[in-house]
């Protein structure tokens, strides 16, 4: 029996059971969900909203411990790490790759917005609850959260005095996790909460250049909250919190690495690899990397020489809540910081061709005020007042240290008839006469070093009231009023390792000719006004159903791009040398400065309660539209360049629920169809060698979907809790989650597609409550199916060889893992 037959009988064998035991069951009653997805405690089937809701429990459970491993059980929602930033996608919307791009997808921690992307790398632990939010939310959750919000909530301090100590070990990859919990009141008052993780995995890719397995993670979080009620109407909540998560290695692969049509006979015919590996020319050059290099295939294994990110943020958020005889007055306020140092190995290879240093620190400073009416009026209303203050400072520099790129660009150079570089250089190089095959002598021990920094403040004021027409109808509206101002500066300096003395003129032209990089110096301020508004209808025929539409435009503001190698002055892409004569036209035009984007997006959906509370189903349908559309473009060789793309749709389904098949046994599930269209996108990124009509890099993306768009995507679980006779319970999970094809490149390269998969996770448990233990098993991934999260173009190989190549980050294949638990 084939490894497809035994899944199927296993599937048909569950549902098998599940119907004998839904024919035997009593009717239970599903517990009600409550959220804060409209900055107030409401039943989930009371919210006009399409939000997903998991609680504590299930994320514990479920081994859920930072975003990128919540994207699972959220349809329609994706979240990767890449090579140099973070993706996070809702509805096939994202702001791609760009460290002065704050996210389409907003995420609040405790009421804090955090819209950088390295944030969401950060684990977390002992939460409440987790709100992914689709769509555009602007007026509540305010500062450019046009495609969704994601709204982490801790734990609060308990009434009673309680404990918890977790323990897990997965021997595979050697996975380590402590967790310490301790909780209660310190005084009649005040209560407090401590909450501490330490975790650390060797890794599941092995490294063969450097025989260890990667990603390694080290990573270390402590919370601290205290919960004073400082008067009958006054309570003060205060949060320290500080985490250190380290991590050595990646996990990503060279998948595909194709042979070079390059005219140039040392290298045609032959993989990147294969260059990498043995370029030989008696008596002039000899290019002999390590013979891991050839691994060129998705296998679990890389070719690297080491790469590590170590990451630090710290968070004090104070949050009052003061009662005016019903009405809420909250004032949150926060200071957040981080900061974080990478080596990236951008050539993603075992071969010594080049690396880059990344850097970056943050500081942000909000305020928020918010004035929450009494429920149960006939109006509802809820306004507020917000000021963000952020700096942001990063720097990058490539780094070359290595003989094997400089002589590959002379060998390149010769058979191009000097036309990598210009004049001829002193000495005497493989093919250097009168500047033929001398281009790679000016990389020697090169360093682009880039400073991008940029200062923004932020002012807003929000409004939405809802008016209760009826017990059956009632209408909110909604706005929110921004004043941005923005300051930025980008600059690119060359520098060398001291090995050599620069000519400058010469670098700058094999610069631009090869790695689209030229020296520049640039500054900027822009301010941006914008009013949001929203209006929304609700209408509930019966008492266990709600039906409503939503008509609301979204926005986010514009800024300075941190990643481009090139200045956008149209009249000289790139100095070069004078005595080169002909401007380097083939080169990528650099961007600086982008604007707004904006999106009007339309929704109805229902939400209902059936069987008298035994199940609940909600629906939503949407179309967005996008307009200057914001989109960061891989330049094909090292930078990434942002520009407001045109306009783009998407439209799609939303479904989600629940049903209690016994007291002890629930289903629930989700199930998303999304279609997204360009409709007018110009200026997209070629994938390598497709055909280029006008010979500058771009192709029409007009008509074409985006990255991480599937048609359908899910999940189906099946939950059991039951207490058995020697007072033990025995409980489980057994979660399903599925998608269809989608594509995890920016330039849509056909070859690059993931296929259709489902994947089977299973948590196990036995359980003393009286005792206070826990013995589970959690299984992920166990029908191990290889999940590519995003994959790009090899850096050089096909700009300067002529080989097709491709790396892709991997997700992690199938683990099982112990945990133990023990409550007091």
């Amino acid at each position: 029996m084939n490894r497809r037959t035994l899944k199927c009988s296993f599937i048909t064998a569950t549902f098998a059971v599940l119907g004998n035991t839904l024919a035997q069951a009593s009717s239970p009653v599903l517990e009600e969900v409550i959220v804060t997805a409209q900055l107030r405690s409401q039943s989930l089937q009371d919210v006009p909203v399409s939000v997903s809701a998991m609680g504590g429990d299930k994320l514990l459970e479920a081994g859920i411990d930072k975003i990128e491993n919540l994207q699972a059980y959220i349809p329609n929602f994706t979240m990767s790490e890449t090579g140099i930033g973070t993706n996070i996608y809702i509805r096939g919307l994202g702001s791609g790759i760009n460290q002065g791009f704050e996210q389409s997808v907003g995420m609040y921690f405790d009421g804090i917005y955090y819209g950088r992307a390295q944030l969401s790398r950060a684990p977390f632990l002992d939460l409440e609850r987790v709100e992914v939010l689709r769509g555009p939310q602007n007026i509540l959750y305010g500062k450019n959260s046009i495609a969704g919000a994601i709204s982490l909530h801790s734990r609060r301090p308990a009434e009673d005095s309680e404990g918890v100590i977790s323990l897990l070990y997965e021997p595979e990859h050697a996975e380590e996790v402590a967790d310490l919990i301790l909780s209660g009141p310190i005084s009649d008052t005040v209560g407090m909460r401590f909450a501490g993780r330490y975790r650390q995995m060797d890794g599941y890719i092995e490294n063969l250049t450097l025989d260890r397995d990667e990603p390694a993670r080290d990573e270390v979080t402590a919370r601290l909250l205290i919960d004073w009620a400082f008067s009958d109407r006054l309570q003060i909540l205060t949060k320290l919190e500080a985490g250190k998560f380290d991590v050595t290695g990646r996990q990503v692969e060279v998948v595909t690495d194709v042979p070079s049509n390059s005219t140039n006979p040392l290298f045609a015919g032959r993989t990147y690899a294969q260059i990498l590996n043995n370029t030989q020319v008696p008596g002039a050059l000899n290019i002999n990397a390590d013979d891991s290099v050839l691994n060129n295939y998705q296998d679990y294994k890389r070719s690297s020489n080491g790469d590590y990110s170590h990451n630090d943020t710290h968070n004090l958020t104070i949050k009052a809540d003061y009662d005016l005889d019903g009405h809420i007055l909250t004032f949150i306020t926060g200071v957040m910081a981080y900061e974080f140092e990478e080596v990236a190995d951008v050539d993603f290879t075992g071969a010594e061709v080049f690396d880059a240093l990344l850097q970056e620190e943050y500081q942000q400073f909000s305020q928020e005020f918010r004035w929450v009416s009494p429920v149960g009026d006939d109006f509802e209303y809820i306004a507020g007042a917000y000021f963000q203050k952020s700096e942001l400072d990063y720097f990058d520099a490539v780094r070359i240290d290595s003989s094997i790129l400089p002589e590959l660009l002379n060998v390149a150079d010769a058979a191009a008839a000097g036309d990598l570089g210009d004049r001829p250089i002193d000495g005497d190089v493989f093919g250097g006469v009168a500047g033929v095959g001398d281009a790679g002598e000016h990389l020697r021990g090169l360093r682009t070093p880039r400073v991008f920094t940029t200062d923004t403040e932020l002012w807003s004021v929000f409004f939405q009231g809802t008016w209760h027409w009826s017990h059956a109808l009632r209408t909110t509206l909604g706005a929110r009023l921004s004043y941005e101002t923005k300051e930025g500066s980008r600059s690119i300096k060359l520098t060398n390792d001291g090995s050599q003395t620069l000519d400058p003129q010469e670098v700058r032209t094999v610069l631009a000719k090869v790695l689209s990089v030229e020296e520049q110096d640039l500054t900027g301020s822009r301010t941006s006004t914008n009013v949001s508004p929203l209006i929304t209808l609700q209408y509930e025929p019966s008492d266990s159903t709600m039906l409503f539409a939503t008509l609301s435009q979204g926005f986010k503001s514009g800024g300075f791009d941190a990643r481009s190698n090139q200045s956008p002055a149209a009249d000289d892409p790139a100095p070069h040398n004078p005595n080169y004569g002909d401007d380097p036209s083939e080169q990528f035009l650099g961007s600086f400065e982008f604007e707004e984007e904006e999106a009007i997006n339309m929704e109805i959906g229902s939400k209902s309660t059936l069987w008298h509370g035994r199940a609940d189903l909600n629906a939503t349908a949407f179309i967005t539209q996008y307009d200057d559309l914001q989109v960061s473009i891989f330049d094909g060789t090292l930078g990434f360049n942002v520009g407001n793309a045109g306009a783009a749709r998407t439209m799609g389904v939303e479904l989600d629920g629940r049903l209690a098949l016994t007291d002890t046994l629930t289903l629930s599930g989700a199930l998303a169809w999304l279609d997204f269209e360009f409709t007018e996108f110009e200026n997209g990124q070629c994938y390598q060698q497709q055909t280029d009509p006008e010979d500058d890099g771009l192709c029409d993306f007009t008509g074409n979907t985006n990255q991480y768009v599937a048609d359908y995507s899910g999940n189906l679980s099946l939950s059991y809790d039951n207490p058995l006779s020697n007072g033990l319970t025995l409980r489980g999970a057994f979660d399903v989650v599925f998608s269809g094809e989608y594509n995890p490149t920016q330039d849509l390269d056909p070859r690059m597609l993931q296929d259709a998969y489902y994947k089977l996770n299973l948590r196990a448990a036995i359980a003393d409550e009286a005792a206070g233990w826990e013995l589970a098993l959690i299984g992920k991934n166990l029908t191990d199916e290889v999940i590519i999260t995003y994959a790009n173009s090899m850096s050089l190989a096909n700009s300067v060889f002529g080989a097709i190549g491709h790396y892709a980050f991997i997700e992690r294949p199938r683990s099982i893992a112990a945990q133990f638990t023990y409550r007091w």
